[in-house]
C-alpha cells in the first residue's frame, strides 16, 4: 500500500502558471477525486504528479521522491491514464494492455504466465475480450478509453492516476469501469486519484474530494463536506440542489431559476 504526498506543487504551461502551492496527502489505499470548474487545473495537477509536466515542489510516492526515481521504478510506483491518449499504431488491444506489464519484466523482457493472466483478467472485467485482437485504430472512443485504462491497471502500480476515465463511456461501462477500479483498490491496496466532471459520481466512489479553483485548493473533505450548494454555487457559478442518495452520498442536480 502506497501513500502519495504533494508539497507546494506549482505547475503550468510555458509562462502561464495554472497551479501554485498545492499540497495534499493521499493515504495509502484511499480514493481521492479532484473536481473543479473547467480550466481549474485538474489535468495539470495529474500530469505534474505523473512527471509529465515541469513543476516546482515535491511529489513523493511511498516516501520516494519521484524526481530521484528512474523510469522503470516510477512505472512500478505510479500508473497514469490520460484523458486524451496518444495511442501507438500497429498494436492490438491485447498487446497494448500487455505493455502495462513492461516495468515488471525480467532481464530477458519476456512476459510470463502470471503477466498474461493479469491481462486476461483485465480484458474480461473491462468487457474487452471480444476486442482483444482488434487494432487500436479500429476502436470507438469509449473502447479506446477502456483499453487505456486496461494498460494502466496492468501496471499494478501503487498509485493509479486517472484523468476523466469515464469520458466517452455509456453509463453501464462507466459504472463497470469505476467498480473495477474500486475492487482493485480494495483487493490490492492501490491508491486512486481521479479527475471527474460528474460531481455525483465523484461523491459515490471517492472517499475524499479536492476542489481546485483560482490556481489552488478551494475546498477539501468528504463528499458531504464539499458537495454543498454554497460551495458549488461559489466555485461553479451554478444553481444546484444537493440531495441525499440511497447510499447516503450527495446527489447534485441542476436547479432551474
Amino acid at each position: 500500500m502506497t501513500e502519495l504526498r504533494v508539497h507546494e506543487l506549482t505547475a503550468g504551461y510555458r509562462r502561464r502558471t495554472v497551479l501554485s502551492g498545492v499540497s495534499a496527502r493521499v493515504p495509502a489505499g484511499s480514493w481521492l477525486a479532484i473536481i473543479g470548474p473547467n480550466g481549474s487545473g485538474k489535468s495539470t495537477l495529474l500530469k505534474a504528479v505523473a512527471g509529465l509536466l515541469p513543476h516546482g515542489g515535491t511529489v513523493r510516492v511511498g516516501g520516494r521522491e519521484l524526481r530521484a526515481a528512474g523510469r522503470r521504478e516510477r512505472a512500478r510506483l505510479l500508473a497514469y491514464s490520460p484523458q486524451v491518449p496518444q495511442l501507438p499504431t500497429g498494436l492490438t488491444v491485447a498487446d497494448y494492455v500487455l505493455l502495462g506489464r513492461t516495468p515488471h519484466l525480467g532481464p530477458l523482457g519476456r512476459e510470463g504466465a502470471a503477466d498474461l493472466e493479469i491481462v486476461e483478467g483485465i480484458l474480461h472485467r473491462l468487457d474487452l475480450r471480444g476486442l482483444a485482437g482488434r487494432a487500436l485504430t479500429e476502436l470507438s472512443g469509449g473502447e479506446r478509453q477502456r483499453a487505456v485504462l486496461g494498460r494502466a491497471l496492468a501496471q499494478r502500480a501503487g498509485v493509479l492516476l486517472l484523468d476523466e476515465p469515464t469520458t466517452g463511456l455509456d453509463i453501464g461501462h462507466a459504472q463497470a469501469l469505476l467498480d473495477l477500479v474500486d475492487e482493485l483498490r480494495r483487493e490490492l491496496g492501490t491508491t486512486v486519484i481521479t479527475t471527474l466532471h460528474d460531481l455525483t459520481i465523484s461523491g459515490q466512489y471517492a472517499e475524499e474530494l479536492l476542489l481546485l479553483a483560482d490556481g489552488g485548493i478551494a475546498a477539501r473533505g468528504t463528499p458531504a463536506e464539499v458537495l454543498t450548494p454554497a460551495v458549488l454555487t461559489e466555485h461553479y457559478d451554478a444553481r444546484v440542489t444537493v440531495l441525499t442518495g440511497p447510499d447516503g452520498n450527495p446527489v447534485v442536480t441542476p436547479a432551474r431559476g
